[in-house]
């Protein structure tokens, strides 16, 4: 059996990790069980806030010409990060850090396609480069009988 030494590690993973849990606890006490708490929680977070997002960053990226695949796995990768800090233990948490640390993870996302379009431009000061030329305009009122 060729991949025996991978079954053997899936198996014994939940093993290991309850070693390093009592490990830990050993050597700080109680905060084992704050930490675990706050990993799960920030682990639920991230994978509510990724399995709305990724339906949009996928559309995104398929209308802005980017390859689709880059954002599946940059999804893929923070959804199993979040199911690894689910998942309690020191091991699985060091292994979902690695995950989001992953350079591209965050860094070359687009931004996030459910906020406006305009909300990433700056805003022109008067007299600068982006300031509109135009000062003054002509207009009239056209009465309400007009408009109906």
């Amino acid at each position: 059996m060729r991949f025996g030494w991978i079954v053997l590690l899936v198996l014994s993973f939940p093993v290991l990790e309850a070693i390093g849990i009592f490990l830990i606890a050993g050597a700080i006490g109680g905060w084992v069980l704050l930490w675990l708490l706050l990993a799960a929680i920030a682990g639920v977070v991230l994978i509510r806030a990724e399995r709305v997002a990724w339906g949009a960053r996928l559309l995104f990226s398929v209308q802005s010409g980017a390859n689709p695949l880059a954002a599946m796995f940059a999804s893929g990768r923070i959804l199993l990060a979040g199911g690894l800090l689910v998942f309690p233990g020191f091991i699985s948490d060091a292994i979902a850090l690695v995950l989001l640390l992953i350079p591209g993870t965050w860094a070359n996302r687009k931004p996030d396609p459910l906020r406006p379009a305009n909300d990433d431009a700056p805003f022109p000061q008067p007299g600068g480069a982006g300031a509109p030329t135009t000062i003054d305009g002509e207009f009239r009122r056209e009465s309400d009988d007009r408009l109906r």
